[in-house]
Parts: C-alpha cells; sequence; structure tokens
C-alpha cells in the first residue's frame, strides 16, 4: 500500500484498486497544446474564473482536452487586469459585463448565485450555452439539473449554435451521492435513502480552506483561532453546515439533496432524509448512505453493479479495514464508494449502507460542469 502522504501529482498505487491519478498538467505534453486549440471548436467564457472552482475549471479544461478556438477569462471589477496563466498563453482577466458573451459559445459559470441570475438569462439570450454551477436555477422547471452519467439525456434539448440554453450543476454533496447511488437505484429502486455528509472546507470556497489552515496552526500554537469565514472553530472540531436552518429544522444544504434527488431521477416519491456536517477536511466530501430498495438486493450483486459504473471506483477491503477516504479522492476524477453491506435493520435484503468519497471541487463541482459541456460538443 503507497503512502498518502505523496504530492497529488504523482500516481497512487492502491492494492487491487483502480483509483486513476490526476493527468498531468498540460505543460508536460505540448501536443495537447495543440490538440485544444482548434479554429473549429466552441468559444468558451469562465465566470468566476479566480475562484476555487473557477481555477479548477481551467485544470479540467486541460486534462480532459476540452477543444477551443477562444476562451475567455471573466471575474469581478476587482480582478479585472489581472493576469491568468493557460496552456502557455497569457490572459488578462476581463470584467464581468453584459457584452462579454458576444460570440461565446459555452459559458461555465461559478461566481454565486446573484451573478449567475443576472448574466446567466444575458448569456443565453445571445446564443450561448450557460452551464451553472450555483444553486440560483436547479429547481427552475425546464432548466436540466443534470449529472452526465446519471441524466446527461435530460439536456438532450439543448445544442450548440442554437438560441442559447441553460443547464444547472447540482449540488456537490447531491452529485456524490448519486454517482454511486443511481446504479443501484436503476436496479432494485430506492424507496428511501438516508444521507449523512462529512463536507470539505472547499465546499465554502478557497477562503475557508485559507481559514482551515490557518486555524491549524493558530491551535496548535496555542492561539485563539481566527473565525472569518465561520463563527466557531472549524480545526479539530465539526459542526452542522453552514447553510441557514429553515422552519424544518433541516438546513439548505440538506433540503437541496431532497430536492435534487427527486429532479435528478425524475421521482417526486422517493424519500429523502439528510444530515450534512462541516468536518476539517480540506477538499473531498464524504457521505454515509442508507438505501431502501422496492426490490431484494444483496452486497456481493451490488459491489458488482458499482464496479461496473462509470465514474466511481470500488475501495472496499474488509480484511485490512480499507475504504475510502477524502485523501484518496483528492484531486481524482473517480468517486470512490466502499463499505458497502447490508442494513441488518431491514429483512429480505431490501436494505444497504454504502460510503461514498468524492473531491468536492473536482467532479463536485468543475469536472461535471465540463463533462456537461463535453455532452454538447
Amino acid at each position: 500500500m503507497a503512502t498518502l502522504t505523496r504530492p497529488h501529482h504523482q500516481s497512487h498505487l492502491f492494492t487491487n484498486l483502480s483509483l486513476k491519478p490526476k493527468p498531468k498538467p498540460a505543460h508536460f505534453s505540448p501536443s495537447r497544446i495543440k490538440m485544444s486549440l482548434q479554429e473549429t471548436a466552441p468559444s468558451v467564457a469562465i465566470v468566476g474564473v479566480t475562484g476555487a472552482v473557477g481555477q479548477e475549471f481551467l485544470s479540467v479544461l486541460t486534462d480532459r482536452n476540452f477543444p477551443y478556438r477562444s476562451i475567455k477569462m471573466l471575474a469581478s471589477k476587482r480582478s479585472a487586469g489581472k493576469q491568468q496563466t493557460f496552456e502557455g498563453k497569457n490572459y488578462t482577466i476581463e470584467e464581468l459585463t453584459a457584452e462579454s458573451f458576444d460570440g461565446v459559445d459555452i459559458a461555465l459559470f461559478s461566481a454565486g448565485g446573484s451573478i449567475s441570475k443576472e448574466f446567466g438569462p444575458i448569456a443565453v439570450e445571445k446564443g450561448c450555452v450557460v452551464v451553472d454551477n450555483s444553486s440560483a436555477f436547479r429547481m427552475v422547471d425546464g432548466v436540466p439539473l443534470v449529472i452526465p452519467e446519471v441524466n446527461g439525456d435530460a439536456m438532450s434539448g439543448i445544442k450548440l449554435g442554437g438560441k442559447g440554453g441553460l443547464i444547472a450543476n447540482p449540488n456537490c454533496s447531491t452529485i456524490i451521492c448519486l454517482m454511486a447511488a443511481t446504479p443501484l437505484h436503476r436496479h432494485a429502486k430506492v424507496k428511501r435513502m438516508v444521507v449523512s455528509t462529512y463536507q470539505a472546507a472547499s465546499g465554502a470556497g478557497a477562503a475557508a480552506m485559507e481559514e482551515l489552515e490557518l486555524q491549524t496552526r493558530e491551535v496548535l500554537e496555542g492561539k485563539p483561532p481566527t473565525c472569518k469565514i465561520f463563527s466557531q472553530q472549524y480545526a479539530f472540531n465539526l459542526f452542522s453546515h453552514n447553510a441557514p436552518v429553515q422552519s424544518n429544522g433541516y438546513n439548505e444544504e440538506e433540503m437541496k439533496l431532497v430536492k435534487e434527488t427527486r429532479k435528478i431521477w425524475n421521482n417526486m416519491d422517493v424519500k429523502v432524509t439528510a444530515t450534512c456536517i462541516r468536518v476539517p477536511v480540506m477538499r473531498a466530501h464524504a457521505e454515509s448512505v442508507n438505501l431502501q430498495f422496492e426490490k431484494p438486493l444483496d452486497e456481493d450483486t451490488a459491489r458488482e453493479i458499482l464496479k461496473n459504473a462509470p465514474g466511481l471506483v470500488v475501495i472496499d477491503d474488509r480484511a485490512s479495514n480499507h475504504f475510502p477516504t477524502p485523501l484518496e479522492v483528492s484531486n481524482k476524477d473517480d468517486v470512490a464508494v466502499g463499505r458497502i453491506r447490508q442494513d441488518l435493520s431491514q429483512e429480505g435484503n431490501h436494505g444497504l449502507d454504502i460510503f461514498v468519497c468524492g473531491d468536492q471541487i473536482r467532479k463536485g463541482a468543475a469536472l461535471n460542469a465540463v463533462q456537461i459541456a463535453e455532452l454538447l460538443l
């Protein structure tokens, strides 16, 4: 078993696992750059390029050789004029305006809900297809909410070069959960799903990641922790997700799992309940998922289904007590699933427990959005 202290750009060698290492950045192979930059490819805009997800957009576009003829780097007035290097070329970051989308085919948005609500429709009006990473449009009727491996056909009515369109990227915790739950749902139909999440700092942005690192140093040095992003100590602690709590006692993050699952599965009858927790992990979410099925499903069959599902890797070594961890999936494309076992509280093989980990910035945000854009090609 390889040590987990290696830099993320080196391959991890796991016994009997197929977890793929993150591809090397484009500068390792000049031919990749030539392949990506194509005259016949779509023009692309990145909205919110200076944020954690915006920067990951660029990394994913390079890793996946996404073809483009031109690319715009868009951000707030505060960031306008700064330089951004991408695939060996320097770009000047431009202020986001209504004119930013002239001639743009695909816009990847990750600048917050208010920005998406203001500029998303403007981009669509100009014939652009918007892939939005905020919660602004997820539950809007007629806007596809898409995980490509799960329900890519939901966006079949939106084409490049047409009237434009809007596609919503689901919440990170929903994506990571449904990557593992959906293959089982297709086989035995989920009646009820209970999810407990262990969510990383990255879900609250780059500033939260920086604060977690700062607090860790401060606490170890015996200093009071700096609490600007969260109202309480994050290092060496965990607490209920910071999303606002609603009148029913659930916070917004928990309700996203409920509502988004129903929309993505196109099943308003499935019962979903969630408890979402922030844990002092840097960039990958973990989730404990309990599933109740209409039809019997034994754990061996479930394990085979999950092994053959796209975008998933099974890490389920009971003998050595080795199961998915956030560290193992950080900077990886695949979602890892393990702890696959029969739910002893349910009779007749109608229940399963699984444990899922996925990189929140990557599959939970940037990668999923770029995969949506790939379907448009």
